[in-house]
């Protein structure tokens, strides 16, 4: 079956005591045993619920993976992912990322003794130098967070798989429908399903999905041990935006490549950041390893941040927020946001201006929001 069947009845066949065709939301925190030991799937919410089971389920199968673990957030969901590591490890990882991430790796995993060396996501030899004989992760985004990069995955998982290291994938900006890692030598995928795969900005989760069932075993222990799971109605928001990730994703990308073409252009735009542009240098990467080049574009305004305040002051439709991947426009500022825990130097050396803003591009209509964007220019 394509994409678009998968997503709307893989893992959710119509339940077998009512006949409802949607998934129930199994909203219980723990089951009945038939007797002592003995039980018909499901003890505990935090160890197994149906409904979170139907979204692991249909995870996976978009993804094109056998296992997929549902988390109560992607900061948990990658924290799950960094279980796998013990004192002593090393990572590396790519060096335009996620704030939340960056915290993690440099404010949690220290405290617990393990390492990190970031790589050039331009230079897919840099990865390979800065590996040494206690690495055991390589992580990368792609599309990265916030500078819009794409790491080739093929090329990083041939490095990672000739030095038996483990290579995660966060997926995020990306979504299954354009995007699985899996299929060019991933061995670990990511996502915070709060985004694009929920995609309507009324929840939080994470998702980790892969093929090796020893990882997965490992992983599915630390879920139930550390109990960062969503719960059952979370699952149900989840599963229901999955059925329409699709079409979706597909004006999502259609309203970002417009405005990303438009603001190339614009006199008062320095610099545009979007893997769809055929400008980019990252086209070609993009086009081999995606189907489509999804809805996040950032830009630099130019000026300093007080253009930056008059604009983002001007906008009407773009909501000024953090998160991203919902059918709403949102713009956020990644100095004083999503990456306000990276040191104001490390922050300028990884690309992150004090004129960057970030946009994640709604399903509106794509002239209306050029409106809102032409309108907020007059401010600057």
């Amino acid at each position: 079956m394509r994409f678009e069947t998968r997503a709307i009845h893989d893992g959710q066949q119509p339940d077998a005591l009512t006949g409802a065709v949607i998934v129930p939301v199994y909203q219980t925190s723990t089951f009945q045993h038939e007797a002592i030991g003995k039980h018909k799937g499901y003890e505990y919410s935090r160890t197994g619920n149906p409904t979170r089971h139907a979204l692991e389920v249909t995870l996976a199968s978009l993804e094109e993976s056998k296992y997929g673990l549902a988390f109560a957030s992607g900061v948990a969901a990658t924290t799950a992912v960094f279980s796998l590591l013990k004192t002593g490890d090393h990572i590396v990882a790519g060096e335009d990322m996620y704030g939340g991430t960056y915290r993690i790796l440099e404010k949690v995993l220290k405290k617990w003794g393990l390492s990190t060396s970031y790589a050039d996501v331009d230079d897919i030899g840099s990865f390979e130098k800065a590996i040494r004989k206690n690495t055991k992760l390589i992580w990368i985004e792609t599309p990265t967070n916030p500078l819009l990069k794409i790491v080739d995955i093929q090329k990083i998982a041939k490095i990672s798989h000739k030095h038996n290291i483990i290579l995660a994938v966060d997926n995020t900006f990306a979504s299954p429908y354009f995007q699985r890692p899996l299929s060019f030598g991933a061995d670990i995928v990511v996502h915070s399903t709060t985004k694009y795969i929920a995609g309507h900005s009324d929840i939080v989760g994470g998702a980790v999905v892969l093929n090796d069932q020893k990882i997965y075993n490992e992983l599915k222990y630390y879920q139930n041990a550390a109990g960062a799971v969503p719960g059952p109605w979370d699952c149900w928001l989840v599963l229901r935006g999955l059925k329409t990730l699709a079409i979706r994703m597909k004006a999502h990308e259609e309203n970002a490549l417009f405005l990303a073409r438009y603001l190339s252009k614009h006199p008062k735009v320095e610099r545009v950041y979007y893997p769809g542009l055929k400008s980019s240098k990252n086209y070609s990467v993009a086009r081999k390893q995606m189907q489509g080049f999804s809805g996040m574009l950032s830009l630099e305004l130019k000026g300093s941040f007080k253009e930056v305040e008059k604009f983002i002051a001007g906008l009407k439709l773009f909501l000024l927020a953090e998160s991203l991947g919902g059918v709403e426009s949102l713009i956020s500022y990644p100095a004083k946001m999503t990456h306000v825990s990276m040191p104001r130097e490390e922050r300028l050396k990884r690309g992150i201006t004090d004129n960057l803003v970030r946009i994640s591009v709604g399903i509106e209509n794509k002239y209306d929001l050029r409106k809102d964007l032409e309108s907020a220019f007059t401010f600057v």
